[in-house]
Formats: structure tokens, sequence, C-alpha cells
């Protein structure tokens, strides 16, 4: 997955076992503050844990969901998951959210619940740490994922990204928008999208050859997540 646009606040993960010790742990060696929520009391920790139900708005709040930049659900229980993401969307529609599901018949399901990165269990394995795009915006990236930058295709000139529904063609995600020397960093949904500007994308090589299949053959300046040993 990647958490980009990362600001001075801590990012939210919901859940202490395997998988949300693990993103602390990438986040921590990144200097990326964080909060964990967890119902269960024995895996509390520290000060960064906090007790409690993440279905509970003063827990959240405690959290502070009102101004993370991401929050990340490593919960086992898909349908937990579920209805975590689509809460959290409604408290904060402008936040990235990213979560876990156990079963791959549910990654659609927690798109469309909000979230913005669905990894399945599969897909939990290496991760990697790119300063692509300014040296204060962190990208954390699933193996398996491309950062590609694109020219915005002409088909799309003068669209919102709503109206541009990138993810939902392509299944590739907008990260960035660059326009000459100028970078908009998580752009809105009614961005539009002007000629000679340059899509910045996350995508699947699946996710790639949809969006140059849709669009045509533009340049695209893609580069694959090298392996590593560490793990989110």
């Amino acid at each position: 997955f990647c958490i980009y646009h990362v600001s001075s606040e801590p990012v939210i993960i919901i859940g202490a076992g395997r998988v949300g010790r693990a993103t602390a742990r990438a986040l921590a060696e990144r200097e990326v503050d964080y909060r964990i929520i967890e119902t269960n009391r024995d895996r509390i920790r520290d000060e960064k844990y906090i007790h409690g139900s993440a279905a509970d708005r003063a827990t959240l709040d405690k959290a502070g969901v009102g101004e993370t930049p991401a929050v990340v659900i490593t919960t086992h229980d898909d349908d937990t998951n579920v209805y975590l993401t689509l809460y959290c969307r409604r408290l904060r529609p402008d936040v990235q959210i990213i979560s876990r599901t156990t079963l791959e018949r549910n990654v659609s399901t927690l798109h469309r619940a909000g979230a913005d990165f669905v990894l399945s269990y599969a897909s939990m394995g290496a991760t990697t740490m790119f300063n692509v795009l300014r040296r204060t915006d962190i990208l954390v990236i699933a193996e398996g994922l491309h950062v590609a930058e694109i020219e915005v295709p002409a088909a799309l000139v003068g669209k919102s990204l709503a109206e541009a529904a990138i993810p939902k063609e392509t299944q590739c995600n907008v990260v960035a928008l660059r326009s000459g020397t100028a970078l908009e960093m998580n752009p809105t949904p009614d961005t539009r999208l002007p000629a000679g500007a340059d899509l910045i994308l996350i995508c699947t090589s699946e996710g790639e050859q949809r969006f140059l299949k849709r669009y045509g053959k533009a340049s695209m300046r893609g580069r694959a997540v090298p392996r590593t040993n560490g793990a989110v």
C-alpha cells in the first residue's frame, strides 16, 4: 500500500495484531508517527497504543481521526474491516483509508465501502519506501505495485477526477498531479485535469495495461517495486 501526503499528525492503525504491529514498525523506521487502536488490553505496549474500539467515536477522536492523513485497518475479520472503512469514510471523506482483507472476494466490497487501497492476505509481503514526489512526501508501496507518471490523456482533459473515474475504469489510483514545476499531492475529486499535466499513479501491472488499453499507448514512466525484506 502507499501512504501519501503524510503530515506531522500520526497515522492511525486499527488492530495491534501481526499486521498492525508490522505496519507500526515500518512507519517508525521511517520516522512517521502513529497511534494503534486495540481492543485487547494485553496487547497495549506504550503510549502510542490506545485501548478501545475503533467503532467508538471517542476512541477514534483520542487517536486523532480529525487530523490524521491516513487510517490503516488491519483486523483479521473482513466484516469488521468493511464496517470500519464505511465509518471512517463517513467521518473523514478526505482521509486515505487502507484496509486489509483475508478473502479476495471482499476486495471489491472494501473499495465500495470507501477504501483507497485494499491488501489481500496474499499481497502482504515486502514493502519499499519511495521518495518519488518530494523529500517530505512518503510513499510506502506494497510489492507488485508500480509508480507511474503519464501525461493526462486527451480524453480526460478538462474533466474532474470524479468525472474521469480512473480507479473505477482502470484500478489505478491518482496520488498526485504535476503541472510544470507545481505538484499537487492528493488532488480532490473536483480537481480538473489540464492539458499537458502529468498524472502520478499507483497501479498494478494489470491496472497499467487497462489504462493503456483505454486511453492509448501514452508514455508511462513507471517502475516496479523491488523486493525487500521488510513486512507490512
